[in-house]
């Protein structure tokens, strides 16, 4: 009987030739990705208490971007933590104020087929879209990890999503995982979503990273895809040489899935998902006319330059509506740096977008961009429960970085189709 990709890389992981979904196993870590909002200030504390240290910080990777930059004392002290945690056991890999983490790993080239990675987050699932097993755990299961380089786990289901045909114009990642949210659910505990097909195949690296990111929203423990040239050229883009073994990180071809959904993508049109769910979704013509407050593009999901350059094919020519305003947190320096260089932008701020600081910011409620009571927000991140962007009372939806700025532009949710020629 077949392997799926996600059991091999468990296999290796746990020292076995294979292994079953419902086994429980434990597994050695390849890479730990720890942030500041739940890393060193959680696990530190405990290190202390136990006496004891890291076991290995050449495979410990130490991000700065929920808190940056500091906003109050509170998050002044959390960051001053971190740094000093990173210098207490000399940690090479820190990227303070460099970018939201997950964007950083994809950017440095970090996460590569095969390996088994963690991280103190729940979208680290992001690493996935490299051929590579990442879940996100809490801080104490962290601390073990930091401690012993190992974390038990029960081996997951792998359900298989297949997507086929071209987009349509204004149609992209993120419609795709609004789509999969309704019509798969958000409770999928103890399972991994494998996506493929030539729909995925053609994306770039930026897109497919989205398809895992989301592995979050549909309640799996991480999303995985099949390495190729594409994942190869990435990493070496982020500066690393991928092991010779890299395109061999692949399911069997009679590997055996819980379920294989198979879905059209030419027929697939915008998605919207309304207040307070993900899987509240449906396509745009369901939410058309909604006022908003604010348009927010940002986060791990939802800010990178492609994304950017999304907006900025909406907003070309354009002005953001009187009464609203129009946000824009780039995911990383890289991202800003890129940005600026090729003219996006400017397209961005001459059309009236307002640049944040790189960071998770308002899509976890911290820092600029967070919401008053009442207000309704549509928003290119990845969550949009009740408060999570700010007061319990607000509104926020979930689009496209299409479907964001075309409701910068009108004040209301608008098919970005409209827009784009």
């Amino acid at each position: 009987m077949g392997l799926t990709l996600q059991q091999k890389i468990i296999a290796r992981a746990s020292g076995r030739d294979q292994v079953t979904p419902g086994e429980i196993v434990t597994c050695q870590v390849d890479l730990a990705l720890l942030l500041d909002s739940g890393g060193p200030r959680r696990i530190w504390p405990r290190l202390r208490e136990l006496g004891v240290g890291v076991w290995d910080p050449d495979k410990i990777v130490v991000v700065t971007d929920h808190f940056t930059p500091a906003v109050d004392a509170a998050s002044a002290a959390i960051l001053k933590l971190t740094r000093e945690f990173v210098a207490a056991y000399r940690i090479p890999r820190f990227f303070d104020m460099q970018g939201i983490g997950h964007v950083i790993l994809a950017e440095h080239g970090l996460a590569q087929p095969g390996m088994f990675m963690v991280g103190g987050d729940s979208h680290s699932s992001n690493g996935g879209a490299f051929g590579c097993y990442m879940a996100g755990f809490g801080a104490i299961e962290m601390t073990g990890v930091v401690v012993t380089g190992e974390i038990w786990m029960q081996v997951p289901e792998t359900i298989r999503v297949n997507w086929f045909g071209a987009f349509g114009t204004g149609v992209v990642a993120k419609d795709i995982m609004l789509f999969l949210c309704r019509e798969l659910g958000i409770d999928n505990a103890s399972r991994v979503i494998e996506y493929g097909g030539d729909t995925v195949e053609a994306m770039s690296m930026s897109e497919r990273v989205v398809l895992t990111n989301m592995a979050a929203e549909l309640g799996a423990e991480t999303g995985i895809i099949e390495p190729d040239e594409t994942t190869l050229e990435s990493i070496r883009a982020g500066g690393q040489e991928p092991a010779a073994d890299a395109l061999n990180w692949r399911s069997d071809a009679d590997a055996q899935y819980l379920v294989t959904h198979v879905f059209d993508a030419a027929v697939l049109a915008p998605q919207i998902a309304a207040p307070h769910s993900p899987e509240n979704s449906g396509a745009v013509g369901d939410y058309l006319n909604v006022a908003i407050d604010q348009a927010y593009i940002g986060a791990c999901v939802g800010a990178k330059l492609t994304d950017l350059r999304m907006a900025a094919e909406v907003l070309t020519g354009r002005k953001v509506a009187a009464g609203t305003r129009l946000l824009i947190a780039p995911a990383s320096q890289k991202v800003i740096r890129d940005a600026a260089a090729d003219g996006t932008l400017q397209t961005l701020t001459a059309a009236g977008a307002y640049l944040l600081p790189t960071g998770c910011g308002a899509c976890a409620a911290l820092g600029a961009g967070i919401l008053a009571e009442e207000e309704v927000c549509i928003s290119s991140t990845n969550r949009n429960f009740r408060g999570r962007m700010g007061a319990n009372s607000a509104q926020v939806y979930l689009g496209s970085p299409y479907s964001v700025a075309a409701a910068a532009v009108a004040g209301r949710i608008t098919d970005p189709r409209e827009f784009l020629s």
